[in-house]
């Protein structure tokens, strides 16, 4: 008798062993799949970000605009480029809010085919010369399209790895999504090179320019095909078991977190207004202000988007040890503190400095704070609202702090006559408002997400 209890026992505990064992390789493949989701989706947006800058700079104007003179005509090119930018925070308000209601799974998933889709349409779009004024019109809405997914993209990757993240190590695989930005920036780097490189002029204006566009179908089908599969966010499903889903994110927002929303928007200062600033508007400074060749400040960027595939996982994975604002910190100081060396190091217009130096900027001082940021928001937000609050801290904030950067440094550097004083002490204004509300924000390493 003894013995068939000992081996009913035996048996019973050998069920739960396998019972606990597959429950792990679930939760493993789940993360796993959110994580290169949130990957993948992070890097389409950098992906059509810089493909569609390189292209409104090198060809849009003959290509949509051609009876305007080339300066207007690049100009009329990049401003089809600020309508995405417009649209962003409108889509990170209404996706977030859906991501709110229904789940992050579901709003990832429209995100990701929308953007890639509007990108890859830009790549079949008829040009002026086949249906005049209709293509510039078309370009317009493609553009609002995709800014409306980018709105929402990012705030949405970094809040489905956050909360499938195993306790004690949310920095780290918060910190994964932003390996996107590096991998975006690579690709189209490298796509626009190799197609521009191997072909004349004259193919490359009538049909080689789509090239890129058309690639993101790769990613569009890679990435459906993977969130598909992603569970939906552990936390969100707690929500709905409990009945606790809000149907009014955004009031609920402004009504519950207080403070901490101020404080995620000034913490989005530095670090917004030093991405532009270090890998677009230094390129115009070095070119124009210091006649050094494109290809060294380009060189710099994507060597510094090289270098975050290390820095960001490490920076993610230091504030899990740390804390998210000692980081976070780092960043915004190091940026403030070290903009006028920034100068000095570029104007010996040595090559090599100036490589190492905006390589460097970009993989220390910005992705030290932009890794741990999705941490840090999942964490400063709570569960009901937080899909809402990231997207719109992110989108709305950065009208003010990126979007205007590269503008507002050309104008501080005509009104200075050419000097880098004033671009140097608006980085350092940027710079203390983050510092400032960092300061003043809680540490959160270690807050449940489900509360």
């Amino acid at each position: 008798m003894n013995q068939r209890v000992g081996a009913l026992q035996e048996s019973a505990q050998t069920y739960q062993d396998h019972a606990a064992a597959d429950s792990d390789s679930v939760q493993r493949k789940s993360l796993r799949n959110a994580t290169v989701s949130a990957v993948i989706g992070t890097a389409l947006e950098w992906y059509d970000f810089y493909i569609y800058a390189t292209a409104a700079a090198l060809i849009f104007n003959k290509l949509f605009f051609p009876a305007l003179s080339p300066v207007t005509g690049t100009l009329a090119a990049f401003g089809t480029y600020a309508v995405g930018f417009l649209a962003r925070p409108v889509g990170g308000v209404l996706f977030g809010r859906a991501g709110d209601l229904y789940g992050r799974k579901t709003v990832l998933v429209i995100t990701l085919v929308l953007m890639g889709g509007a990108t890859m349409a830009v790549g079949f779009l008829p040009t002026y010369e086949t249906i005049g004024m209709a293509a510039p019109v078309c370009l317009i809405v493609l553009r609002i399209l995709q800014g409306l997914a980018a709105g929402a993209e990012y705030g949405g990757a970094v809040t489905l790895a956050a909360e499938c993240a195993p306790e004690g190590k949310r920095g780290f695989y918060a910190s994964l999504p932003t390996l996107g930005v590096c991998l975006g920036t690579l690709l189209s780097a490298g796509a626009f090179f190799i197609v521009n490189n191997s072909m004349s002029e004259s193919s490359f204006n009538s049909y080689g320019w789509r090239i890129p566009f058309i690639l993101s179908v790769f990613a569009i089908l890679s990435g459906a095909y993977i969130r598909r599969q992603v569970n939906e966010s552990p936390v969100f499903e707690e929500l709905k078991k409990q009945e606790k889903v809000t149907k009014e994110p955004l009031k609920e927002m402004f009504r519950e977190s207080g403070s901490r929303f101020w404080v995620a928007f000034a913490a989005r200062f530095a670090e917004n207004m030093s991405g532009y600033f270090l890998q677009i508007w230094s390129l115009a400074y070095i070119t124009k202000q210091l006649l050094v060749s494109r290809n060294v400040g380009l060189a710099g960027v994507f060597l510094g988007a090289a270098m975050g595939i290390v820095t960001i996982p490490m920076f993610g994975w230091l504030s899990d040890r740390i804390g998210r604002k000692p980081i976070y910190l780092f960043g915004s100081l190091l940026f403030g503190l070290g903009i006028f060396p920034f100068f000095w190091l570029l104007n010996t217009k040595n090559e090599v400095l100036i490589i190492a130096t905006i390589a460097v900027s970009i993989g220390f001082a910005n992705y030290a704070m932009l890794s741990v940021q999705g941490a840090y928001f999942n964490e400063l937000f709570g569960a009901r609202t937080r899909f809402t609050a990231i997207s719109t801290v992110r989108e709305v904030s950065a009208v003010f702090a990126g979007g205007i950067a590269p503008f507002i440094c050309t104008a501080l550097l005509e009104a200075g006559g050419g000097s880098y004083v004033p671009v140097a002490i608006y980085a350092i204004v940027m710079a203390a408002i983050t510092t400032a509300g960092l300061v003043i924000g809680p540490e959160t390493r270690g807050r449940n997400l489900s509360e």
